[in-house]
């Protein structure tokens, strides 16, 4: 004779064999449980320990009980770190736009371009915040904000830095329209035409547009897919080639989800350093790590630094807002005369919403409710494609994000794959655009895509992702 909780463990272990509640999904509260089942809550602790024992549940600190992975496919396959070849001009990125047309529309299942969806976002509190600055503040939005941009911004985005390590001015924080501008604001303040600029490989493709925009060629390095970039590569590219400027994205990276380690980061510092070579950091990704405190970013590790500090809320809180910044104290006047020359400012009324998130900690506390559900969100896409895509597939093993870089079979073209996908109204990214010179040079990125995981958890991603591997087996019997 068996025991409740024995029971309704056997019962949840079948719903979820039976794909009821799917890997990475977060099962019923033990109070809502309890209450819904009439049972106790001690039972329905029981059963979740049970099933945590027997490897179908894993336990969030605070978060619930969520279906643990349980098709993985393996790790990227290891990739020797050598140098590239040479700088080359970055050209071809028209592809990308595809993917931006895709992700507006709705009719899409969108997991090309990394836009989070709106149950990932803070949307009653942003429209709350939003209602108020045009209730309080209906004349400042009748005019031009300043080019730095909105003071009360400026000073919270600096308070904020200061927790994490990076003590600088609000009067070197200037507003900018999303991180793109902060990249090419950064860009332009430090290289000519024709100049060669260091770039992780792969690479996301906003960066190879705005250097391809800029005229710039690029010396992509091989990246390490959990440690980033390798200051040994870099320092061979560095003696080799003359740089004019690096960037990186050292906290998860995009596409791959890496993690630079801090010693690692303090080396990349002091090797361009000692050249005078400035850095471009692009910390989009770095307030949404799966565990532990927030990484280091490498301004605050090395504050003395010629550094350009690039990040955005769009990943965070609304990508329409376009809200992102540049802090390069060595470069303010510079930054804020093209800021001006480029589009005059930002616009004042998201500016002043975010500041009021800031301000009230409801931001935080947004980060720490999201975490875990995109934690679970990559994890739930990771054991997918473990489930359905065809022998040989592996995957990203991202330490924050909320995107996975997939090399699937040698005889897959990512490419075509992406074409045929776009008649099925599903939106990927071929890794031929993450390469400077797509798709023509990209024999390396050729079989590997790139899959958004914030989107909705639902029977319409599990269809995507079935008709996605369907397409791929269908290539490989050809």
């Amino acid at each position: 004779m068996s025991f409740r909780y024995q029971q309704l463990a056997a019962e949840l272990q079948q719903q979820i064999e039976q794909g009821q509640y799917g890997c990475g999904e977060r099962l019923p509260g033990v109070r809502e449980l309890a209450k819904r089942r009439a049972l106790s809550v001690s039972t329905v602790v029981a059963s979740y320990r049970r099933l945590e024992a027997d490897g179908y549940l894993q336990a969030n600190s605070r978060s619930g009980y969520f279906v643990k992975p349980r098709y993985q496919p393996p790790p990227l396959s290891s990739v020797p770190l050598q140098q590239a070849a040479e700088p080359v001009i970055v050209c071809s990125q028209q592809i990308a736009l595809s993917l931006s047309k895709a992700a507006a529309d709705p009719a899409y299942m969108r997991l090309g371009a990394a836009v989070p969806a709106a149950v990932y976002l803070p949307q009653h509190a942003l429209q709350k915040a939003l209602q108020q600055v045009i209730k309080t503040e209906p004349a400042r939005l009748m005019r031009y904000e300043a080019s730095r941009g909105a003071v009360e911004l400026r000073r919270e985005i600096a308070r904020r830095m200061a927790l994490h390590g990076a003590v600088v001015s609000q009067d070197d924080v200037i507003i900018t329209n999303g991180c793109q501008e902060a990249l090419m604001l950064s860009l332009k303040a430090v290289t000519q035409p024709g100049d060669v600029v260091v770039i992780e490989s792969p690479a996301f493709y906003g960066l190879l547009q705005a250097l391809e925009a800029a005229g710039l060629k690029a010396l992509a390095l091989p990246t390490d897919a959990q440690t980033g970039m390798a200051p040994d590569v870099l320092q061979q590219a560095l003696e080799q080639w003359p740089v004019k400027a690096c960037v990186l994205i050292a906290n998860y990276s995009n596409p791959l989800g890496s993690l630079i380690p801090d010693g690692n980061k303090k080396r990349i510092v002091q090797l361009l350093a000692q050249r005078g070579i400035p850095l471009i950091e692009d910390d989009t990704y770095g307030d949404l790590g799966f565990t532990g405190p927030r990484p280091g970013s490498c301004l605050a590790l090395a504050p003395q630094q010629d550094i350009f500090y690039c990040s955005t809320f769009s990943k965070t809180l609304s990508p329409d807002l376009r809200l992102g910044w540049v802090i390069a104290p060595k470069h303010t006047a510079k930054i804020e005369y093209l800021k001006f020359i480029s589009n005059i400012s930002t616009a004042a009324l998201p500016q002043l919403a975010v500041a009021k998130l800031l301000q009230s900690g409801q931001y935080e506390r947004h980060l720490r409710q999201v975490r875990p559900q995109y934690e679970a969100a990559v994890q739930r896409i990771s054991g997918s494609i473990g489930r359905l895509f065809p022998p040989g597939t592996r995957v990203s093993q991202p330490q924050g994000g909320f995107v996975l870089w997939v090399e699937l079979p040698q005889d897959v073209d990512g490419y075509e794959l992406a074409q045929q996908a776009l008649a099925e109204k599903i939106s990927i990214a071929p890794g031929t655009i993450f390469s400077p010179t797509a798709p023509a040079g990209s024999a390396g990125y050729r079989n590997f895509i790139r899959l958004n995981c914030a989107v909705a958890q639902d029977a319409r991603l599990e269809r995507a992702l079935q008709t996605l591997a369907q397409l791929c087996q269908q290539q490989l019997n050809r």
